[in-house]
């Protein structure tokens, strides 16, 4: 059957007017509409794949990645990882990092609708906010290709998701918990930074359950909130550990590692709480070494990276829709295995 500007409006999502103008290299039309349409043409075989046409003059594809800020490590150094690979995918991308005020959902979304307005496509650490969620869906709706990274949302018509099973992490320091605590009856604790983020949600809920499932000895405290503050970690642990004298474990789904690391070395209960927190970063090296922390649940910010700058390009090209989202292993790391720095 011989194809047709319709077939190609219909995939590419535009009317055959403005096909019609991009076929005749005509002004009048922004260049990410462009792109959409000459992928969707060689993806068709109307136009035969890097061919000369007028989309080889489209400008580089605008990325935009929106990261928390505050003192989150290993925000921190996804973004520096982000905006290394900026310099590798001159002339086809530009990558633009962005830190915004984290645990904000009405920030994030009204930042989402600005960069939607211009970028072919965003990369970002979602909150699990109805506010949110409208603003990825008024996104996508309007042709831009969203990514999640880190921690997912629901319901929403995102493209690829990158980052841990949150769930199957949670479950890990459980197990790995368990397995420390195995002949003890004591208090865990359970520190978050915010269940807003569905990832912390789904790692405090793993824990829980593989706790309720392998480690009847121990009693698991309310879950703490702590919105990734270092101080604010720091009184909650020290407050914990004057009123549970039979505090056995801490188990920190976020950041705010610092704090809670100090505050057990103040009260000489580094060697004997079993501390499991998340990401290698310098300082939780260092925890490490010294023994404050017994365990960290580590990815890759280096790797997310690279999955997130490759699974948005390829959502705007067209993605295949037998591609699932890239899988980031979750690492457990040790004083004994700790990688080179």
């Amino acid at each position: 059957m011989r194809l047709t500007i319709t077939d190609i409006a219909r995939t590419a999502g535009v009317s055959t007017a403005t096909v019609d103008r991009v076929l005749n290299d005509r002004a009048g039309v922004h260049a990410r509409t462009k792109r959409r349409v000459m992928s969707a043409a060689r993806s068709l075989g109307y136009l035969e794949p890097g061919g000369s046409d007028a989309a080889e003059a489209a400008p580089p594809l605008d990325l935009a990645f929106i990261i928390p800020g505050g003192t989150n490590s290993f925000f921190a150094a996804l973004s520096s990882n982000l905006q290394d690979l900026a310099a590798s995918h001159e002339g086809r991308a530009r990558l633009h990092v962005h830190r915004m005020e984290a645990f904000h959902p009405k920030s994030l979304a009204a930042g989402l609708r600005d960069l939607a307005s211009s970028a072919d496509g965003v990369g970002l650490i979602a909150i699990d906010h109805p506010l949110v969620r409208t603003a990825i869906r008024e996104a996508v709706a309007g042709g831009v290709r969203v990514v999640t990274l880190v921690s997912d949302i629901s319901d929403v018509p995102r493209h690829f998701y990158v980052g841990l099973d949150n769930r199957a992490a949670g479950r890990l320091a459980g197990h790995l918990m368990g397995r420390f605590l195995r002949h003890t009856r004591g208090k865990v604790a359970l520190f978050a930074g915010s269940l807003l983020y569905r990832g912390h949600e789904e790692r405090a809920i793993g824990f829980r359950r593989i706790l309720a499932e392998e480690a009847t000895g121990l009693t698991l405290l309310e879950t703490r909130e702590m919105q990734d503050d270092i101080d604010l970690c720091y009184r909650e642990a020290c407050t914990l550990l004057q009123s549970e004298p039979d505090l056995a474990g801490i188990y920190n789904v976020g950041a705010g590692n610092r704090g809670i690391a100090r505050a057990l070395d103040e009260a000489g209960r580094a060697q004997d709480v079993i501390f499991i927190g998340h990401e290698l970063t310098e300082h939780s090296r260092r925890f490490l070494l010294s023994g404050a922390m017994d365990v960290v649940i580590d990815q890759n910010p280096r790797q997310e990276a690279e999955l997130a700058v490759a699974s948005l390009i390829q959502a705007i090209r067209g993605p295949d829709q037998s591609l699932r989202s890239p899988q980031v292993r979750a690492q457990a790391i040790f004083r004994e295995n700790l990688p080179d720095a």
